[in-house]
């Protein structure tokens, strides 16, 4: 059986080598837990003959968990794609994610506690705080709630439910803003600019020829005008890089997770010809999941 400074510096392997995909010295791992980098190198060597750690040599070398080490702690040592995310006030934190929910209860489900356990430094997260979980991969579970408790050795946080809900089985289609504004490559940021201001909306595409080329934002606009740039084409200002459009059939829930793992705020809805036939933002997906719409 592990002690607690066992557990506490295999979950602290655990988190960095998943940050890192590298292997870990033991500095950065005294480094995190205040500890002298003596007892980590000591305490290295009753887990790697326990088999949950792997040394490796070299300079560059250090140590890496073993697939026995997640079991040990019961972790999911899963890939980027199967990813469990946590939000605190609409901003997802970085380097945490879900490996497992338990309820305490379901018989009221939004006044139950849930043990969320974490992968991550979950230090970054104080009690009291408000936080989102979800989606989860295979259900589309969301759960939010209030932080009542952490314990750091076992990386849990005990979380107050307020509410606890599933992705609807919708298309992006069907909670789309299909009334699209499209703005052309040649417009000036001035017209563009009232054209946002006038239908109160943070972002339109920019078209050609009937497919997407771009986008512009509200910030591409102050950020031109600040330089004086209000008479320059929408083209020289708009983004261009890494522009994301779904198809029209595209779930929901599928569409969720694109924004988290580009960290957008938006996807264009195109048909089977590529061509923008609506808008969906973070906000309509939630209104939908809290049946707003």
């Amino acid at each position: 059986m592990l002690t607690s400074v066992q557990k506490e510096i295999l979950q602290s392997l655990i988190n960095l080598y998943r940050n890192a995909d590298a292997s870990i010295k033991g500095e950065e791992i005294a480094e995190i837990m205040n500890r002298n980098p003596g007892t980590i190198r000591n305490q290295m060597q009753s887990l790697r003959s326990l088999g949950l750690v792997k040394g490796v040599p070299g300079p560059r070398g250090g140590y890496k968990p073993t697939i026995k080490a997640y079991h040990t702690l019961n972790i999911q040592a899963s890939d980027n794609q199967s990813l469990v995310p946590i939000f605190r006030d609409g901003e997802k934190v970085k380097d945490i994610t879900v490996s497992q929910i338990e309820f305490t209860s379901i018989t009221h489900p939004g006044e139950c506690e849930a043990a969320i356990k974490a992968v991550g430094n979950i230090k970054y997260l104080d009690l009291g705080d408000e936080i989102r979980i979800g989606p989860t991969p295979v259900n589309k579970l969301i759960v939010d709630g209030i932080v009542v408790g952490r314990d750091d050795m076992d990386n849990i946080l005990l979380l107050d439910t307020t509410a606890i809900r599933s992705i609807p089985k919708k298309t992006v289609l069907e909670v789309a803003s299909t009334d699209l504004i499209q703005l052309d490559p040649t417009d000036s940021i001035r017209n563009a600019s009232k054209i946002l201001s006038d239908r109160d909306i943070e972002g339109a595409p920019v078209v050609e020829d009937g497919h997407v080329i771009g986008i512009l934002t509200l910030s591409d606009i102050i950020r031109a005008i600040g330089r004086g740039d209000e008479e320059q084409n929408v083209s020289e200002v708009m983004s261009s890089k890494n522009i994301i459009t779904v198809k029209q059939d595209l779930m929901i829930a599928d569409a969720i997770e694109i924004m988290n793992k580009n960290s957008i705020g938006r996807v264009i809805v195109v048909d089977d010809d590529a061509s923008p036939i609506g808008i969906v933002t973070r906000t309509d997906l939630l209104d939908k999941i809290a049946g707003l719409r």
